[in-house]
């Protein structure tokens, strides 16, 4: 069925870039909503970064300027270029696709995930 791989993430120092890839298999970006979320430490899930089967996206405020979601179709792979990153953007980062739902921040409404990557920042 439906399987999604995260990879990309590793250390680096505040104002460092990052890309995170989403490997996916078993449907086409075409047809389902793609998202990436992230989890610290203590603190509850949130949405990063969404992108429709269209093109559409939408971005936390926390991140919007800095960091930009993009799939290759070809590929069927999501990524999330992150830019000027800060040590609050430390986190866990997840994958997530939907086939009905979409534009929304609630992890509950993604029926798919990926393992995650650790991505941290430095001062």
């Amino acid at each position: 069925q439906v399987q999604l791989v995260e990879s990309g993430g590793g250390s680096v120092q505040a104002g460092g870039s990052l890309r995170l890839s989403c490997a996916s298999s078993g449907y086409s970006y075409l047809s389902y909503c793609m998202a990436w979320f992230r989890q610290a430490p203590g603190k509850q899930r949130e949405g990063v970064a969404i992108i429709a089967s269209g093109g559409s996206t939408r971005y936390a405020d926390s991140v919007k300027g800095r960091f930009t979601i993009s799939k290759d179709n070809a590929k069927n792979t999501l990524y999330l270029q992150m830019n000027s990153l800060k040590p609050e953007d430390t986190a866990m980062y997840y994958c997530a696709a939907d086939r009905f739902r979409c534009m929304t921040w609630a992890p509950a409404n993604y029926n798919y995930w990926g393992q995650g990557t650790q991505v941290t920042v430095s001062s």
